[in-house]
């Protein structure tokens, strides 16, 4: 059986161009939730992209669904895949991925993994999955969802949430909370900027940070 509910309304663009400018590593040391576990990997490290979250879940070999939601994938739009479970079939490789390139497609967070990775590279799509698989789902019109609630790496993903990703990872976000977390990781990344200036300018880490007065402070204790 098959479930297509309406497209998310997107996040507006502006809030995309600032979660850009954002570190899923800076959130990281502010913010708790919402991380996808990290085993849900980048293959094209250098790539940083937000959009709006679309959800497809689609079990064991069946890759009709993800065929299908291609031809609905919007510009801005990041594809977010619960396999429920399945870690042994590839249901993202070149052909979807040229068109979901096509289409105007962010990214993809693949809960398994992907074939055809190197054509992936070379089209540019920045995709984040559990590693490479030579099994691939096929076509067998048997079940699947789109925007459906999904869990994917341990996280609940809704259509329509904010999705941020990088090197370090993916993660989600609500998107009334989205644009105050963006500026927060930006004043942090502006911050360090300064910190690696005194660094350069001689000073320790450990002094700027606090943790020379920490270790020191508990030496004195134990003497």
């Amino acid at each position: 059986m098959f479930t297509i509910h309406e497209m998310p309304p997107q996040l507006d663009p502006k809030l995309i161009e600032l979660l850009e400018r954002a570190e899923t590593g800076t959130v990281g040391h502010f913010f708790h939730s919402g991380f996808v576990d990290r085993g849900i990997a980048a293959i094209l490290p250098e790539a940083r992209v937000a959009g709006t979250a679309v959800t497809v879940r689609t079990p064991h070999a069946d890759s009709t669904i993800i065929h299908y939601v291609t031809k609905l994938i919007r510009p801005g739009d990041f594809l977010v895949v619960e396999r429920c479970g399945d870690l042994r079939h590839a249901c993202f490789g070149g052909a979807v991925g040229h068109a979901m390139k096509i289409a105007g497609l962010k990214g993809a967070a693949i809960d398994g993994p992907s074939t055809d990775i190197n054509e992936l590279k070379l089209i540019g799509l920045p995709v984040w999955c559990r590693g490479p698989s030579s099994i691939t789902t096929k076509l067998m019109g048997l079940d699947g969802a789109v925007n459906v609630p999904v869990t994917v790496g341990g996280q609940v993903i809704r259509p329509g949430d904010a999705i941020l990703a990088d090197e370090s990872g993916v993660i989600v976000l609500d998107p009334q909370q989205a644009e105050a977390i963006a500026r927060e990781a930006i004043a942090d990344q502006e911050d360090e900027q300064l910190l690696l200036q005194r660094l350069r300018n001689g000073e320790y880490l450990p002094d700027i940070t606090g943790a020379t007065a920490l270790v020191e402070k508990n030496l004195r204790k134990g003497a």
